[in-house]
């Protein structure tokens, strides 16, 4: 079941059931692809109605930030709670590792792919990791068949929003892949090129405000994100 979040529809699920959902698709036949949509998606899903789009046609939404959860609240259908895109990363990559499944990895600067394929396979005894690619690329095609020829099960995409969705829904039938992530700049925390948050920041779902002491220059981006919980007010008193 989902629930609709100012226009876009968030699987109802715990983390755990996401990584279930997750294995289930990679386990069966056809092409899947996954969303981890946070306040600045659905912000941008209000003005862009074809990225809106992409989302609702995404074979698993998960609620990534806790603006998310809190406009859900608000509009009185509350989620089970946050699916951070990162930690169902780790969990479907452990569950990969214990069934022989092939990860390819796309997105990030030169190098970095490289570098986060071998701390996962040191992290996840037994993963494979059959290929990887930087995010500088000019054409698809050419990877596309990098990722059909490396036989790869899962792709995490990580090219940033919505650019990695639209990349997702275009180009995932002709990979050979059975599931696609949109994970943005998970490669880099996999790579230890940038940190993710403390434990303490995480579980009070305050990574937003520990990104931003980090980099003071977001702070006009990040000012932007309470709006969702306005809209989210409004819609709840006027009734939609």
């Amino acid at each position: 079941m989902r629930i609709d979040v100012l226009g876009v529809g968030f699987d109802n699920l715990t983390l755990e059931e996401a990584a279930q959902a997750g294995a289930g698709f990679v386990e069966g036949d056809g092409f899947h692809y996954a969303v981890t949509p946070n306040p600045e998606f659905i912000l941008a899903a209000r003005k862009d109605p074809a990225f809106r789009q992409v989302l609702l046609d995404a074979d698993l939404v998960l609620p990534d930030g806790i603006g998310v959860i809190y406009s859900a609240k608000l509009l009185g259908r509350p989620l089970k709670g946050r699916a951070p895109g990162i930690e169902f990363a780790q969990q479907l990559i452990a569950w990969m590792a214990k069934n022989g499944k092939r990860l390819f990895l796309l997105g990030a600067k030169p190098g970095v792919a490289e570098l986060a394929a071998a701390n996962l396979k040191t992290q996840y005894p037994g993963l494979i990791v059959c290929g990887t690619h930087d995010g500088y690329f000019q054409e698809d095609e050419p990877v596309v068949e990098a990722i059909r020829a490396a036989a790869a099960d899962v792709v995490f995409v990580c090219l940033g929003a919505p650019k990695q969705e639209f990349w997702m829904a275009k180009n995932g039938p002709a990979s050979g892949a059975h599931l696609m992530v949109g994970l943005g700049g998970s490669l880099d925390v996999f790579a230890g090129v940038v940190d993710r948050a403390p434990e303490g920041f995480q579980k009070l779902g305050l990574e937003w405000l520990y990104r931003l002491m980090k980099e003071p220059k977001r702070f006009g981006r990040m000012a932007k994100l309470p709006l969702v919980l306005v809209y989210a007010l409004g819609s709840r008193i006027g009734g939609k």
